[in-house]
């Protein structure tokens, strides 16, 4: 995964998305990172969640199991 910040990513998502509000993404990104670090696991499988496929998702769910993929590589994850 590419790390990157929260203002740096809300910044890109909004965008990309012009009916998205900066502060709400940004809300909803630090939310879901707190969960992540507090252990909160894929509903799914039971893996570690992947805090902005999560936060933009609307379940709280790993990498594969929010994309279908495998290969996280050129995805982009909040430190």
């Amino acid at each position: 995964m590419i790390h990157i910040t929260v203002e740096e990513f809300a910044k890109k998502y909004v965008k990309g998305n012009p009916g998205e509000k900066v502060e709400d993404v940004k809300s909803r990104l630090k939310a879901t990172l707190k969960e992540k670090l507090n252990g909160s696991k894929c509903q799914v499988c039971g893996s570690t969640i992947w805090a902005i496929g999560s936060a933009l998702g609307g379940f709280e769910g790993c990498f594969t199991c929010i994309t279908g993929e495998s290969d996280d590589s050129e995805d982009y994850e909040i430190v």
